[in-house]
């Protein structure tokens, strides 16, 4: 700003320096994002050689070898089935079954990742339709709100793995087999989020803005339309940006009870079978590689529902 005058407008300074490359990364979430990376693989590199370490220099004894802690150190970076793989090696794994493994095949994580999301995706439409009903409900009729309410958050109490087996058995008995009991588990998990944020959402308008609607003699549908809806966006999707993430959760819990022999649940269960820490490492990745993409989704829907209704997004 110009010394001595009243004006907001910026004026950039004469000869001032312009921030290079690194100061345009830093401004930015690329920089910051990168360095939380750069710091989570470097404890990750340490906790691997502090893991892998005794486990080598174990075998090297029973060999009746004498090996260096250069030696060893190497070699827990290059461990079979170490107890902790290294970052570059989870790498490899990836390039392995995703680029050099067709998609169709059952040992590439795209194929596993795609029959995951397919349940992830139905129950998170089942679960997030449910929640958005019961709001609806229980916003506007008390006896709902006084009865169904504690029975909705007392649901969150039972642990998932408790009741995916019953579930799962119970729907097998009917014929349901395959995507729909994966589907519902995940549904369950996701529509509590919903419910809550959604009655919250609904609530947000204040009494004096709905009394405001009643003098201009709204109906309790149009108060509810260009009241309460609009005001509710906001709170439902930040509900479903953590609803699609619990509903990739779900999915996965769900594939392990039933044997399933695609899937991320049923890679990480084969992975444990067989003692293969890398493909169970890799495995994780993919899933949250998935539950980021998922989340990014629902985000960009925000804003394409907001920018439509003339919000900001």
């Amino acid at each position: 700003m110009t010394a001595g005058t009243s004006s907001s407008t910026t004026v950039p300074l004469v000869g001032a320096a312009r921030p290079g490359l690194l100061g345009k990364l830093w401004r930015g979430n690329l920089g910051p994002v990168l360095v939380v990376v750069a710091v989570i693989m470097a404890i990750w590199y340490v906790a691997a050689i502090w893991m892998n370490w005794q486990g080598v220099s174990e075998r090297f004894a029973r060999m009746g070898q004498e090996a260096t802690a250069s030696t060893v150190f190497w070699q827990t970076m290059a461990e079979d089935r170490p107890m902790l793989p290294a970052p570059h090696q989870i790498l490899v794994e990836l390039d392995k079954t995703i680029l050099d493994t067709a998609p169709t095949s059952r040992r590439s994580l795209v194929y596993h990742a795609t029959e995951t999301i397919s349940a992830t995706l139905v129950g998170f439409l089942m679960g997030s339709a449910l929640g958005v009903l019961l709001a609806v409900g229980i916003v506007h009729l008390k006896t709902l709100e006084k009865s169904l309410m504690p029975w909705v958050i007392s649901s969150q109490t039972v642990p998932i793995l408790a009741i995916a087996p019953i579930i799962v058995v119970v729907l097998g008995s009917i014929g349901l087999r395959g995507l729909i009991p994966k589907a519902i588990i995940s549904s369950y998990l996701c529509f509590f989020p919903v419910t809550i944020g959604m009655v919250k959402g609904l609530e947000a308008p204040d009494r004096i803005q709905r009394d405001l609607m009643r003098t201009y003699s709204a109906s309790g549908w149009e108060i509810f339309w260009k009241l309460r809806l609009p005001a509710s966006l906001p709170y439902l999707f930040a509900s479903l940006k953590v609803a699609i993430a619990i509903s990739l959760v779900g999915a996965i819990v769900a594939e392990l009870p039933t044997g399933a022999q695609a899937g991320l649940g049923a890679r990480l269960l084969a992975g444990s079978y067989y003692g293969q820490t890398i493909q169970i490492w890799s495995a994780l990745v993919v899933a949250a590689a998935c539950a980021a993409l998922l989340v990014v989704a629902v985000g960009l829907l925000e804003k394409a529902v907001m920018r439509a209704m003339g919000g900001r997004p």
